[in-house]
């Protein structure tokens, strides 16, 4: 096994730093609602956007005259990034056998192990951001009752999703363009027999997120899958991350920055998640994997967001 030392440690540490701030798991769907943007600093105020952001504000100018100034967004509630650190040893005697096997990094995997679990706090962070009623205004919310519910075939979820679009743009001026979802939501819709009828050729079973995002005329429809469980009991169940709930919002597609309004956005500190440069522990024969990630996720633009609550039995 080659020696690990300062000079080495200087070359691994920023590769595998890398492949964490690269890290995607394919369940996790909070960064459609609340995309990483860079911040500086570790605590400060939230850009919030209101109406103000889509105003017409008249910008003709005749020789001479002053220009219009404008700001983007203005400072809200304040904000403080949470520290979140794991460390993964990898025994000493697994990182002999892997040498033996080609292809084999146990440095990336003892990585992704840390992420898969920080992401996952993440997105339970987010979810609990956006299922929130509490979060959003008395007109861009709505508990489904009864036959409301969308896995009653009585209910009416695509009228439903186009009323909520259309109080979202006069709210704040512009449409959503992503739903998230649970996983028990998602099946209610695709079985649903409205939209089953929408798609007279195909089975339930094949619609798939991609057809019904088009059905509703958005940019991307998504799934949260996530589960947990927050107890370390015997036989502790396990949690939906996205409850009962669906969620339209306005979010860029891209080049997602402080100054461009969104329902939502991860306050990431500049550089984050990263790896320690791995140490040996003694005591446990193996060298240890640290990686730190500070974050936040914040709402910026609720009114671009709307709530559905509720939405099974």
């Amino acid at each position: 096994m080659a020696p690990l030392n300062t000079r080495t440690a200087r070359v691994i540490d920023p590769v595998l730093s890398g492949i964490a701030q690269g890290y995607r798991h394919g369940q996790r769907i909070g960064h459609m609602l609340f995309p990483a943007i860079d911040v500086t600093q570790r605590g400060g105020q939230v850009i919030e956007f209101g109406r103000e952001s889509f105003f017409d504000y008249k910008a003709r100018r005749a020789p001479g005259a002053d220009a219009i100034s404008i700001q983007f967004g203005y400072q809200g509630k304040p904000y403080t990034l949470e520290q979140f650190s794991l460390d993964v040893p990898v025994p000493r005697e697994h990182m002999e056998e892997a040498e033996a096997v080609p292809g084999i990094d146990l440095g990336k995997r003892a990585v992704n192990t840390a992420m898969d679990t920080l992401t996952l706090t993440l997105e339970i962070d987010q979810a609990n951001l956006a299922g929130n009623p509490a979060n959003y205004g008395a007109l861009n919310k709505v508990a489904l009752v009864g036959s409301a519910r969308w896995n009653n075939p009585a209910s009416t979820p695509i009228s439903d999703i186009e009323q909520a679009k259309d109080q979202v743009r006069t709210t704040c001026g512009v449409d959503p363009n992503r739903l998230a979802i649970s996983s028990k939501g998602f099946k209610a819709l695709k079985r649903h027999p409205s939209i089953v009828e929408r798609f007279k050729y195909t089975t339930a079973d094949s619609i798939t997120e991609k057809m019904l995002a088009a059905l509703f005329d958005l940019e991307d429809l998504v799934v949260g899958k996530a589960t947990y469980v927050d107890s370390d009991a015997a036989g502790a169940p396990f949690k939906e991350a996205w409850g009962n709930f669906a969620c339209l919002a306005y979010v860029p597609s891209q080049d997602a920055a402080l100054e461009q309004p969104s329902f939502g956005y991860t306050y990431t500190l500049k550089g984050h998640p990263f790896v320690e440069p791995p140490r040996w522990e003694g005591t446990k024969r193996s060298w240890v994997y640290g990686v730190t990630y500070e974050r936040k996720p914040v709402l910026t633009g609720i009114a671009s967001g709307f709530l559905f609550q509720n939405i099974t039995d």
